[in-house]
């Protein structure tokens, strides 16, 4: 209850528990088809390589004085282009995608780090985008995500069928005519601009954690996308809402704890289905 009352009382508490549930729909939709097609280290590849866009933009700002280069704008060009040169080398050299996606990954964070150590002053942009802060969002991030999630819910609606092929069988979506390369590379170009829009508000480990986990766990549930990317919804929204809670009576990061929430949560589901596997096993059959 004092959590609840917190919520009416506190602008910036109430906020941020808004952006947890924003920022579940495109989490759970965008993750459900990551978790899907099984490019996990892909998205972590994205989400670290464009620290050195953001790093590019801050050096340009302070050390050249060109105002109008946001970090915004450096982490979406290294996000897509990333995603675009990850998946360029999927469809045309598959032996050397697990390469490609660590060279991307700490190519990308490490002229992150140079570029920002070279830049004068406090450099608050590196601790938000790794560790981020859900209680520092504002009413233009809440906007930003409504957009987001429209754009998403956008996509999704009208190329599903589409996404859902090429996430389950890319040689038959070739086979029915479906244009495989464009619509990967399309879906990759999603995942990058929901990543670098989410990273901004609530920073990396927090990103990470929503997009995978709670498709992980719905993915336990059900073979069906579609209710794969509802149960997922619905899981980020709880595990935001309640780990938001836990950080609240504990006096913790509100990120970090979200993430342990969630990682908690994935870890009993492991344990449950794979109990509940072996009593199957065990039982009489008649």
């Amino acid at each position: 209850m004092e959590f609840l009352q917190a919520l009416y009382s506190n602008p910036l508490l109430f906020s941020a528990v808004l952006a947890g549930f924003l920022a579940s729909i495109c989490s759970g939709v965008i993750g459900s088809y990551v978790v899907v097609k099984r490019i996990v280290f892909i998205s972590g590849s994205i989400a670290h390589s464009v620290l050195g866009g953001i790093g590019l933009c801050v050096w340009l700002e302070r050390t050249h004085g060109i105002s109008w280069i946001i970090p915004l704008y450096g982490a979406l060009i290294t996000g897509v282009l990333s995603a675009l040169i990850i998946g360029w080398i999927h469809l045309h050299y598959r032996e050397r995608e697990d390469t490609v996606i660590a060279a991307i990954w700490s190519l990308g964070m490490a002229s992150g780090v140079i570029f920002i150590s070279q830049t004068p002053g406090f450099n608050v942009e590196l601790t938000s985008f790794l560790i981020g802060n859900i209680l520092w969002v504002s009413p233009q991030d809440l906007w930003l995500l409504v957009v987001l999630d429209l754009v998403v819910l956008g996509f999704v609606i009208t190329m599903h069928k589409k996404f859902l092929v090429i996430c389950f069988d890319e040689e038959q979506a070739k086979l029915q005519g479906v244009s495989v390369n464009t619509y990967y590379l399309l879906l990759l170009s999603l995942i990058a601009i929901t990543i670098v829009m989410l990273i901004q508000i609530v920073g990396i480990i927090l990103v990470m954690t929503l997009l995978t986990i709670p498709a992980a766990i719905g993915n336990m549930f059900t073979g069906r996308l579609s209710l794969m990317m509802m149960i997922a919804i619905v899981l980020c929204a709880l595990f935001s809402f309640f780990g938001m809670a836990a950080s609240f009576y504990l006096d913790w990061p509100s990120g970090a704890t979200i993430a342990l929430v969630a990682g908690a949560c994935y870890l009993f589901s492991l344990w449950f289905f794979d109990r509940r596997r072996l009593v199957i096993n065990r039982s009489p059959r008649v």
